[in-house]
């Protein structure tokens, strides 16, 4: 969930950062450097130590507020194994198990909220049973969101640029900002099923609508963004993660009643956000070659009828 408040990048911010982009060439992150000279050997490496690692290559350092902390384990705990994923759902802890696997990089919450407090689920069975999971096999989870998304291009977008095959069509750069050619909609939502495996899409719009400038938010960055960027920009289509059903959605449908085309793409938060786990795979295998560093993808919650 790319929360877009979580680290100073408030809406305004967001939006200004958009702008600022379309003008500039993006700057970027140390992490998309190579950094092959900083491997460690794994038998001395601790959970504390790869996240100390991964933090101080992140621009600006330590968050002083931030959702990026341990749900489960020790910093101190010694790593046998490490697994990146989108969610540490039960499946993905009892497949880390198997694996012999002790250290867990989720992107997204692990107990059903943003700030995964957990003082309203005290002896809720199926939170009892996933923490005493995690507990038992002394598993350490740590949630990866807001440093991720604090690097210069977002590593989560670029990976589904990459996955669509969008990397050379940024307006000057920006990733959020798509230039396509000789699209229509029905075209575009057919590559975004084939490329990011997802099933079906929801949309707005008509599917002959010529899709030039896209708009691509991903995750849940919440529907005062979505419109203020739509405002600023006036893309052809806005393709994002996630919205609820009567903020975004509504004003793409009205939108449409005054007259002026546009097209919406729900992607879905999981398939818009994916990459994350990906760019952290490839960041530990680089940094850490003699450890066992494994994807387990959480696969889709939802399915289709």
């Amino acid at each position: 969930m790319k929360d877009y408040s979580a680290f100073k990048n408030t809406r305004r911010n967001f939006i200004s950062n958009i702008a600022m982009a379309t003008a500039a060439q993006v700057v970027v992150s140390p992490l998309f450097a190579n950094n092959t000279d900083k491997i460690y050997s794994a038998t001395e490496i601790t959970v504390g130590q790869v996240i100390d690692q991964f933090i101080s290559e992140v621009p600006g350092g330590k968050l002083e507020k931030t959702v990026d902390t341990l749900k489960s384990g020790s910093l101190d705990m010694k790593v046998t194994g490490m697994v990146t994923t989108m969610f540490a759902t039960v499946e993905v802890i009892k497949k880390t198990i198997a694996l012999g696997a002790n250290f867990i990089i989720a992107h997204e919450p692990t107990f059903y909220s943003h700030t995964d407090s957990t003082e309203w689920l005290e002896k809720d069975p199926t939170y009892e049973y996933k923490k005493t999971l995690l507990k038992e096999n002394n598993i350490t989870v740590w949630r990866c969101h807001d440093y991720i998304h604090k690097m210069s291009p977002d590593p989560v977008t670029m990976g589904v640029l990459k996955q669509m095959n969008w990397e050379d069509k940024m307006i000057n750069k920006n990733p959020n900002l798509i230039q396509l050619t000789n699209q229509n909609l029905k075209e575009v939502i057919f590559s975004l099923k084939s490329k990011m495996s997802v099933d079906e899409l929801r949309y707005i719009g008509n599917l002959t609508q010529p899709i030039n400038k896209v708009l691509f938010i991903p995750g849940a960055a919440g529907s005062q963004t979505h419109i203020a960027a739509i405002k600023m920009f006036k893309p052809d289509l806005l393709v994002c993660g996630e919205v609820e059903e009567w903020t975004t959605v509504e004003y793409v449908r009205d939108y449409r009643s005054k007259g002026d085309a546009i097209s919406l793409i729900l992607l879905g938060h999981i398939a818009s956000e994916a990459p994350s786990a990906t760019f952290i795979l490839n960041w530990a295998k680089e940094r850490y070659p003699n450890l066992l560093v494994k994807h387990i993808p959480a696969g889709n919650s939802l399915s289709f009828l």
